[in-house]
């Protein structure tokens, strides 16, 4: 395995990210598009999700494909972030048909950020506008750290962010990973210099720095996010994407096999006060995959991509908690 040409979700061929923010409101929205509708499923291991149309990817519902898949900050409010995206497919005239009507599917999942020192005094819920904008955002480059869904996100000691990574297989299937990491626990250890992820990371792609030499790692759960915040409202969302043709059934394995990346890359994982939740899918591209090796390789790119979510990240008027950059200039 090595990673792929642009250590992204896409290079998995026929998939496009937009991301959308707003500065002032420490928040935004992030699409994963695909040039055809592409089958999914999800799990949840997190205590609080919050969520849109998740019941439609079960393996045993009659949906079969959907259009898109959001993340998206604000809490409950986010979730309107998949009607501007439901609004923007629709005039493209893509979607399921039933007679004349044309209805997008567009599952998403939010974090809280409602906390985190943006102005969220808002007259009309933001996030209609900020779903429309990242679909139209939509490309197969973009940036990591402080963008999208990732804008406002915190983790327990420096700030989260957007975050991807991608790995080609021996077979030549490709898997990749993005996520919004906002979660309860930490993704550096003790001093805020090694990341958790770090026997996995891959050409330095989150500096090089190699593991931390200490031991009892784990023991302390400081967290600079809780002082700020007096709370622990929070959230991972992630998605896999690989071109290997799945079932909705498989797609659901390679989600729950997922969910290992981010327990090797954020420190607790899926704690009471965390909604973590992966969605998984495929493009049915290549020929039908090896679901346990592309749910390993799923993974190490979460774990991976979760730490260059905090590396990539850059600070900003009103932050809470600081950077990584910022701790280790």
């Amino acid at each position: 395995m090595h990673a792929g040409p642009k250590n992204l979700i896409t290079d998995v061929a026929g998939l496009k990210v937009g991301n959308a923010q707003d500065e002032v409101l420490k928040s935004g929205s992030t699409v994963v598009l695909g040039d055809t509708p592409f089958t999914a499923s999800v799990h949840v291991m997190g205590g609080a999700p919050g969520t849109r149309e998740t019941d439609l990817l079960a393996p045993d519902k009659s949906v079969a494909a959907v259009d898109a898949l959001v993340l998206s900050g604000g809490s409950a409010y986010g979730l309107d972030a998949c009607s501007g995206v439901v609004d923007g497919l629709r005039a493209m005239g893509r979607g399921f048909k039933v007679g004349r009507a044309t209805i997008p599917l567009v599952p998403g999942a939010i974090l809280f950020d409602l906390l985190n020192g943006g102005d969220k005094d808002w007259t009309d819920n933001p996030y209609r506008d900020l779903g429309s904008r990242a679909l139209h955002d939509a490309s197969d480059h973009f940036d990591l750290g402080s963008i999208g869904a990732g804008t406002g996100a915190l983790t327990a000691m420096v700030k989260g962010g957007l975050g991807s990574a991608s790995l080609v297989l021996d077979d030549g299937t490709t898997v990749g990973a993005l996520v919004a990491s906002n979660p309860v626990g930490a993704v550096t250890t003790p001093g805020d210099r090694h990341f958790y992820a770090a026997p996995f990371e891959i050409n330095g792609e989150f500096g090089g720095l190699g593991s931390d030499p200490a031991s009892g790692l784990g023991l302390n759960l400081e967290s600079r996010k809780i002082a700020a915040m007096s709370m622990r409202e929070n959230t991972t969302i992630a998605i896999i994407a690989t071109d290997a043709t799945l079932t909705k059934a498989e797609c659901q394995r390679v989600a729950v096999a997922a969910h290992d990346g981010i327990g090797r890359a954020t420190v607790p994982a899926h704690m009471p006060q965390d909604g973590d939740l992966v969605f998984a899918l495929s493009t049915d591209a290549g020929p039908a995959g090896n679901v346990g090796l592309i749910g390993h390789a799923a993974a190490l790119c979460l774990a991976r991509a979760i730490a260059r979510a905090a590396f990539e990240a850059t600070p900003a008027p009103g932050d809470l908690l600081p950077c990584w950059r910022t701790l280790n200039a």
